[in-house]
């Protein structure tokens, strides 16, 4: 089937959406035949998973080189291939006892004998759309949930994944059978016609502005969203905490994969009489962690339309006065290789485009404040970010700033970290996006809860049939002076 979809004629939707649909209903039909897998088999998902990718690091590590143009071996091994076995392996930890029943509460006066129970139980086929920026952390942070909740998946990467959902298309039916998993490339018209099958859950890491019309499609089924949308991520320095150390935490965040991560440090609040320092301090941190940008430990940016957004917006910065800082002694962008030196903006106004939106890539509005107040007044003025990066090490500073700054997630004292707790849900909040997954809210997510109530051998109910009369006012009426 994915050697079929991968040859469609993109200007051909029907034979796009029957390949599609096709698919969908191989994985239905095999769940249908085995609707509850046990742990067993769970288990055994989960480890042709893990094996999958360590059997294929450097094919994998290679085809997303090859799709970014320059991708740091390193970052990819770090936030990729580890990040990836790290899921799996705390999964299989838990996933025993994430299948337990749980015991609920029963009014034993009312229900005599009888008993609650929550089982969860799997939904069915899970559909996954899947960026470009970590595709093999995020394909797989979703697989691993889906299957530890014992779903099916189909998979469509990014348009911007070509070598590697190719590498993915030949190597999963090697570990997983295409009625468990199955991946498919982007060929011009699969993300919409992917998005409008008839899921069990649809889970989509993207933009907003294509997470709006992904939900949009999804509704028409009454197809349930887990959506991660990113969303520009504030942090703020507090007075009390070590200026260096914030900074060295946060270059290095923003130098990560170029600053293509979503919940990378989008802007940054500084006190006002610490600017220069500020600044200071991050040209140091920025030529020693990149002393030159066509290294190929520095990340390029993913393609030409990107690099040439990214340009513009620093043009735009510029022309209404905004001073750019290089943070690599000048180094000039280069064009050919898709790289843009790290770079501060300083004395930024509202109507630049980078004030306005994610930047997603290696550029920082830097911003002054003189009270906590002005930083939790301007955040809240937003759409709600992603992440929330407070500095200090006054505990009560930093629980202010959680309780009055809202956000998707929380990294104290640094950035980036918290996604990769894996005991931690990983979601948005408001335009940042909807539902949770990772840990054993990730669990919960692709499951449903369901609710089972066990009446006992014997029903009081019997005494509150109609007719009604004396026995059932007495009853009642003693029901509800045991309420009172």
């Amino acid at each position: 089937m994915n050697s079929v979809l991968k040859n469609i004629d993109t200007d051909n939707t029907d034979e796009i959406r029957s390949a599609l649909q096709a698919a969908l209903d191989r994985q239905r039909s095999a769940f249908t035949e085995n609707p509850n897998p046990p742990f067993s088999q769970r288990k055994r998902d989960l480890l042709a998973l893990k094996q999958l990718v360590l059997d294929n690091q450097d094919t994998i590590i290679n085809a997303i080189n090859t799709d970014y143009g320059n991708r740091s071996r390193h970052e990819t091994q770090l936030s990729e291939i580890l990040f990836a076995l790290d899921g799996i392996n705390y999964a299989l930890r838990h996933l025993k006892r994430w299948m337990r029943p749980q015991n609920r509460e029963i009014d034993t006066l009312s229900y005599p004998g009888a008993r609650n129970a929550v089982i969860p139980q799997p939904l069915g086929v899970v559909g996954q759309i899947v960026p470009w920026n970590f595709p093999i952390q995020l394909a797989f942070a979703g697989l691993t949930y889906i299957f530890a909740a014992g779903n099916r998946a189909m998979v469509k990467m990014s348009e911007n994944s070509t070598a590697l959902a190719k590498e993915l298309i030949r190597l999963s039916p090697q570990y997983l059978p295409p009625e468990k998993l199955m991946f498919f490339a982007e060929t011009g018209q699969v993300g919409i016609q992917f998005s409008q099958l008839e899921f069990d859950h649809l889970l989509f890491t993207g933009s907003g502005e294509t997470g709006r019309a992904v939900m949009a499609s999804a509704a028409r089924n009454l197809t349930p969203v887990t959506l991660e949308l990113g969303g520009k991520s504030p942090a703020v320095i507090c007075p009390d905490y070590p200026l260096d150390k914030a900074v060295e935490r946060i270059v290095f965040a923003k130098l990560f994969n170029a600053g293509q991560v979503c919940v990378n440090v989008d802007y940054v609040f500084v006190p006002e009489d610490r600017l220069d320092e500020f600044v200071a301090a991050a040209k140091t941190a920025g030529q020693r962690m990149c002393p030159d940008i066509n290294s190929r430990d520095y990340t390029s940016i993913i393609d030409d339309r990107s690099f040439d957004r990214i340009q513009q917006g620093l043009a735009d910065a510029e022309e209404k006065g905004a001073q750019l800082i290089n943070l690599v002694n000048g180094q000039p962008a280069n064009r050919e290789h898709r790289k843009i030196p790290p770079t501060l903006l300083l004395n930024t106004s509202e109507d630049m485009q980078f004030r306005q939106r994610e930047i997603f890539g290696p550029v920082m509005p830097v911003l002054t404040y003189r009270n906590r107040q002005e930083v939790a007044d301007y955040i809240a003025a937003q759409p709600r970010p992603l992440a929330f990066y407070p500095f200090s090490n006054d505990a009560d500073e930093v629980a202010w700033y959680l309780d009055h700054v809202m956000s998707g997630g929380v990294s104290v004292n640094d950035a980036l970290l918290h996604p990769a707790q894996h005991d931690l849900p990983f979601g948005g909040v408001g335009d940042s996006g909807m539902g949770h997954y990772h840990g054993r809210e990730g669990f919960l997510t692709f499951s449903k809860l369901r609710p089972v109530f066990h009446q006992a051998r014997f029903s009081a109910m019997k005494f509150l049939a109609p007719p009604y009369g004396k026995t059932a006012d007495l009853i009642i009426s003693f029901m509800l002076r045991s309420k009172s």
